[in-house]
């Protein structure tokens, strides 16, 4: 059985309302499955997963939020190298620049996504829910 693990940050619970539908999807597709804020998660931790999605919101000038998940993901970076990975966020401004942003820095750093990454305008509707439920999937 595949575990996956679930690492978000979430300011207005549109992220986490995320979180919690990829964590169905990928135990509705039979993984072990567990959801994690991002100060709960670490480079110890990524080690007992085979698969992880992490999801953040836009922040500021569309970046990563720069207190708590910034530093979990910097010090996880190479401890997720050779696993299944996933991306989600919802933002409220903007176009998306964060979320293209860390997808490319995921290639250059040569992590593989197991599909395009997910992002919610705001609260997530029915259509980013299904999104998130297939990338939760796609992981188990």
């Amino acid at each position: 059985m595949s575990k996956t693990a679930v690492v978000y940050w979430s300011g207005t619970g549109n992220t986490e309302a995320m979180a919690r539908f990829v964590l169905e999807g990928a135990e509705g597709a039979g993984a072990q499955a567990q959801l994690f804020t991002a100060g709960e998660f670490s480079p110890e931790k990524a080690a007992e997963f085979d698969a992880i999605a992490f999801g953040c919101p836009s922040m500021g000038a569309e970046v990563l939020e720069e207190e708590e998940f910034q530093p979990m993901w910097d010090a996880c970076k190479t401890a997720i190298a050779g696993k299944k990975l996933g991306l989600f966020g919802s933002y409220g401004w903007g176009d998306g620049e964060w979320m293209r942003n860390w997808e490319s820095e995921c290639k250059d750093l040569g992590l593989s996504l197991v599909s395009e990454p997910v992002l919610a305008n705001e609260t997530p509707n029915d259509d980013n829910a299904d999104d998130c439920r297939s990338l939760g999937s796609a992981l188990a």
